[in-house]
């Protein structure tokens, strides 16, 4: 599917008539069913006023991260960078959390309201160097999404 049919498909789970979670719920299924690599896709939202992330809606195996602090493992850097962050081999990271020994590489792309950094979408790969540039403006385009929710 190219990029453009992508975003249409997200636009329309984001338009719909379900309730705020479902459409969480239905970006996490349908960016994992649809993109081969994508073997984890969930939300980590900022966690009241407490520096932390929480675990929002995913598709994928459970995960015992459920609360992150700030600076702790991917999405705790990109809580306090509030940049994208692509790692290709999560082998060559010394700030990451294993998720399980299937996960070869990760993307991290922030969520913004007026500026501020509300949360973000993680999705894990079980292949190394799966990630591009349009995963990056497609992750991008999501969160923008969301973000209007």
């Amino acid at each position: 599917m190219d990029i453009k049919t992508l975003k249409q498909n997200i636009v329309a789970i984001a338009s719909s008539n379900l309730t705020y979670g479902d459409k969480l719920q239905g970006i996490c299924d349908f960016l994992k069913e649809t993109i081969s690599y994508y073997d984890w896709v969930g939300f980590y939202f900022k966690n009241g006023d407490k520096e932390e992330l929480k675990l929002a809606q995913y598709a994928g195996e459970p995960t015992e991260h459920t609360i992150i602090p700030f600076g702790k493992g991917i999405c705790g850097q990109v809580a306090v960078s509030n940049k994208n962050f692509v790692v290709q081999d999560v082998a060559e990271q010394d700030n990451y959390i294993s998720c399980g020994f299937k996960v070869k590489s990760e993307i991290v792309i922030p969520i913004f309201i007026d500026g501020e950094n509300i949360g973000q979408i993680d999705i894990d790969s079980h292949v190394a160097n799966p990630f591009t540039k349009d995963d990056e403006e497609l992750l991008e385009f999501v969160c923008d999404c969301v973000s209007k929710l």
